[in-house]
């Protein structure tokens, strides 16, 4: 199998997993349609079937053209949200299969109400495999649009328990800007230092920063660091600047987020 990047609008990723033997695809949260059908009419690929993550136009808007050309594509959303335009929809504990794949659907709640992520334990490409949406980038998390601090710190804390060689296929090429709030953050972290020189030397070369992993979110995600000793200190002396409390793994979380809403 393989999972193909489609860029839409000026920095969504349209996560396209095809099966090479049947030509079916896979497709992930389409705001656009025609970037897709492009790309499969080049490969000769065929729509099969749609996850959504979330309701937000940038990741459904092309859903209803590409039904269109697809009268029978599968749309799989979650229950209870503002898309109505699913065929089938999903909650926390659900399985989604597909071309052998079983998809466990996680509900991830924060940058949206309705939000899941699309979680696969076997491997593609040597790595187990995550669809979130919006709620986990690399370096970054998702902006608080609709749940609390607790909702995605909760949603943050699923995720970090999967397994450390698990792809993670976030929707955004959000990095350098993730990383220079990072950096701001933890000016003195090595490793951010050298994941930066990379991801700079990978966009001049117009290649994509994402897929990251688990465990390199792990390492180097601030938003996923709420209990690395550096991660405390310097949040701490954000939070006696700002007269926020900082006693708590969920109130560490919540004012890195503070800290990146106003960076």
């Amino acid at each position: 199998m393989r999972i193909h990047p489609v860029p839409a609008f000026s920095d969504n990723y349209i996560w396209c997993l095809s099966d090479p033997e049947s030509g079916k695809t896979l497709i992930v949260d389409p705001g656009q349609a025609d970037p897709v059908l492009d790309y499969l009419n080049t490969n000769g690929l065929t729509a099969d079937a749609i996850l959504i993550t979330h309701h937000h136009p940038d990741h459904t808007g092309g859903v209803a053209s590409i039904r269109q050309r697809v009268p029978d594509v599968r749309i799989i959303g979650p229950q209870n949200s503002p898309f109505k335009g699913a065929t089938e929809t999903v909650r926390s504990g659900d399985e989604v299969a597909w071309e052998g794949l079983i998809f466990h659907v996680m509900a991830v709640p924060g940058h949206t109400l309705d939000h899941v992520a699309y979680f696969s334990n076997t491997q593609v490409n040597d790595n187990t495999v995550l669809f979130c949406g919006d709620t986990l980038f690399a370096c970054g998390c998702g902006r608080l649009f609709e749940g609390s601090p607790e909702q995605m710190h909760h949603s943050l804390k699923s995720l970090r328990q999967l397994p450390d060689n698990t792809a993670v296929y976030c929707a955004h090429e959000y990095t350098l800007a993730n990383l220079r709030f990072a950096r701001h953050w933890l000016p003195h972290d090595q490793a951010l230092a050298q994941f930066e020189a990379d991801c700079v030397a990978l966009r001049q070369q117009g290649k994509p920063t994402v897929p990251t992993t688990i465990g390199q979110e792990k390492r180097l995600n601030p938003f996923l660091r709420w209990d690395d000793v550096d991660v405390i200190k310097a949040t701490e002396e954000y939070c006696s600047q700002k007269q926020l409390p900082a006693t708590s793994d969920c109130e560490i979380f919540a004012a890195i987020r503070h800290g990146k809403d106003h960076f």
